[in-house]
C-alpha cells in the first residue's frame, strides 16, 4: 500500500471508532421519548458522531480508490476490533470469550491481508 493509503486508512479507522464511541455516549442520554432524543441532539456526543462520519466517509472513498475493493474492505474491519476494545476501556462493556476468538481472527485477518498487500 502507498503511504497515501496508509494515511487514508489510519483516518478511517480513527474516526469509524471515535463516531461509534460518540453515539454510544450519546445514547446514554438519561430520559424517555421525544425528550430523550431532545437531549441527546441538544448534546456534544451525537453531533462528534455524525461529524467523525462525514470524515470517515471521505476517508474511506480515499482509501477505497487507492486499494481493490476486496482488500480495502478486509483491512476496514478491524474498526469491529477497535470499537470492541474501546467498548470495554470506556463503557465496561463484557467481551466474552466467543468475541475474544472473533478480535483475534479478524487481527489474524488483516494481519495477513496487510502484510500480502
Amino acid at each position: 500500500m502507498t503511504g497515501l493509503a496508509v494515511i487514508a486508512w489510519l483516518v478511517n479507522m480513527l474516526c469509524d471508532t471515535l463516531g461509534q464511541l460518540s453515539f454510544k455516549a450519546a445514547a446514554g442520554h438519561p430520559g424517555d421519548g421525544w425528550a430523550r432524543w431532545r437531549g441527546m441532539a441538544s448534546g456534544p456526543w451525537l453531533w462528534a458522531g455524525i461529524g467523525c462520519f462525514v470524515v470517515e466517509f471521505f476517508a474511506w472513498l480515499a482509501f477505497l480508490s487507492l486499494v481493490p475493493l476486496s482488500t480495502g474492505v478486509l483491512l476496514g474491519s478491524i474498526n469491529i476490533v477497535l470499537v470492541m476494545i474501546a467498548g470495554r476501556l470506556l463503557f465496561g462493556e463484557r467481551i466474552t470469550r466467543l468475541r475474544f476468538a472473533g478480535i483475534l481472527l479478524i487481527a489474524a485477518g488483516v494481519t495477513a491481508v496487510g502484510v500480502g498487500s
